[in-house]
């Protein structure tokens, strides 16, 4: 590939050496780096690959995209060597990658998702609508990258853009129609998804997450890099119902769509309803607007009917049935998100990943809704992270639930007492009931075993992981599997 092809589409400034340079490979990481690649340098808040431009020229290297005028560099590069200046080596990554796998992005129907909440959820929900309607889809986000079967697991929600286009590629290569993926405010302000025309943009909702020295610098800046999605794709779709609405669409260039609850929508839902039976647990209501029809889904929760609208909006510029949209919705599953692992006439069992004070009350008020004869939760919380949200979640947990199973989370390097005790005092001031059982199988197993008639068991705090994490190490656990394998010993 010819370098300028894709940086044309940013602006370069060439410093020294050859304007057709050509490059096979791209790299952005100096120990990946080789003859007939070309070398990324990205200036970042730890380290500065322009510090590696050395080692990278021994290894082969004969072509440089970098940040920094040449005088910045420190020394004297090989006339040979071709440099490329740009703003930003992170947006000249993404495009480079792009164009070194073929830009296979453009060759599926893409689907972004984005907000503070319903990511993971919406993209499932129309993940399992578009395989029900017999569709090859891939997807990206939270839970890893899918692709048919097969699942990677990945450090970011929206990976780095070389890795997100050698994704795009896989998908393409193992005959994907369509590609869904979680797009989030860092991927956006990283510039992970420069390049990338959505075809369709989903915005959930906003509320105030993410605000830090490692992540945005306030609300306002969450705010911008999360609409930009409404300025990468063609048709957009938003939550109208959400307080910052005007906000958001302020500046989108898409054509805009809305769902929500009010009359004014173009998808909306009406005639909610909450069941609560022994072979189904979730939620009824009636789709209006540009579709009508009753509908079912299978995970409990308000919350879930804007997701289900928003994934449903989608699904219906895309051809498919009513028939196909109703029925993957009513057998859907979303790991680790309000997923019902067990539903009897005893009881129903919940894993959510519920690990803050904002989720774990809208979680355990929204099982309220379906009325149990007691609401029991099973929580611990993770170590070397703030106690406030042991506090937090341990007044919640006293407040809403009928009885609390204190056990372990991710420890990493505290004791699990020692978290159990934060989250004990603040519950103790509730005069809520609890238990406490370090051992997180075994809680599991006293809150199944010692169920009464009606109750609904939410195990939260870990979800879809599959691990504990315990001095540093990782043992395998998965809250789902431990959970099936309890009632499969009470039915043997």
């Amino acid at each position: 590939m010819r370098i300028v092809e894709s940086l044309d589409k940013i602006g370069y400034t060439l410093l020294q050496g050859n304007l057709n340079a050509e490059a096979k490979e791209v790299v952005y990481d100096s120990r990946k780096a080789g003859k007939n690649a070309v070398f990324v340098c990205i200036k970042g808040t730890k380290t500065d690959s322009h510090d590696f431009i050395a080692q990278v020229l021994e290894k082969g290297v004969l072509v440089l995209v970098v940040e920094k005028e040449l005088k910045e560099l420190g020394e004297d590069l090989p006339e040979h060597v071709t440099v490329f200046r740009v703003k930003n080596g992170r947006e000249a990554l993404a495009h480079l990658s792009a164009a070194r796998f073929g830009y296979p992005a453009r060759k599926m129907v893409c689907i972004g998702v984005t907000g503070t909440k319903g990511k993971t959820t919406t993209t499932y929900m129309i993940k399992a609508i578009l395989e029900a309607a017999g569709k090859k889809v891939g997807l990206i986000g939270t839970a890893g990258v899918v692709i048919g079967e097969q699942t990677s697991p990945t450090r970011n929600t929206t990976p780095e853009s070389y890795e997100l286009e050698y994704y795009f590629s896989k998908m393409v290569e193992e005959g994907c129609e369509y590609m869904i993926m979680e797009v989030s405010s860092q991927g956006m302000k990283m510039h992970r998804v420069d390049g990338i025309i959505f075809d369709y943009g989903i915005f959930t909702n906003i509320s105030r997450d993410h605000i830090g020295p490692d992540e945005h610098k306030d609300f306002e800046e969450y705010l911008f890099y999360k609409s930009q999605i409404l300025k990468q794709c063609k048709v957009g779709i938003v939550n109208q119902d959400d307080e910052h609405f005007s906000e958001i669409i302020k500046a989108h260039t898409c054509q805009l769509y809305t769902y929500g609850l009010k009359q004014k929508g173009d998808f909306r839902a009406d005639d909610i309803e909450y069941v609560s039976e022994p072979d189904f647990v979730g939620l009824k209501f009636l789709v209006k607007g540009s579709w009508e029809f009753d509908v079912k889904v299978n995970i409990p929760g308000k919350f879930n009917v804007y997701n289900a609208l928003a994934a449903l909006s989608v699904c219906s510029f895309l051809g498919l049935s009513k028939e196909k949209v109703c029925h993957a919705l009513e057998h859907l599953y979303v790991n680790g998100r309000m997923e019902i692992v067990h539903t009897s006439k005893r009881c129903t069992v919940i894993v959510d990943y519920a690990h803050n004070a904002v989720s774990m009350e809208s979680l355990l008020n929204t099982l309220k809704d379906y009325q149990p004869k007691r609401l029991v939760c099973v929580f611990g919380c993770g170590g070397n992270r703030s106690k406030d949200r042991r506090y937090s979640m341990g007044e919640i947990g006293g407040r809403l639930a009928d009885l609390c199973i204190l056990t372990a989370d991710n420890s990493r390097y505290e004791k699990t007492e020692d978290i159990i005790a934060d989250i004990r005092g603040s519950l103790e001031k509730t005069k809520g009931k609890y238990l406490e059982i370090p051992d997180r199988r075994k809680a599991i197993e006293y809150s199944i075993v010692h169920a009464k008639e009606g109750d609904m068991i939410a195990i939260i705090g870990k979800g879809h992981e599959d691990y504990q994490e315990i001095n540093g190490v990782r043992h395998p656990f998965s809250d789902r599997e431990v959970i099936q394998e309890i009632i499969q010993a009470q039915r043997d």
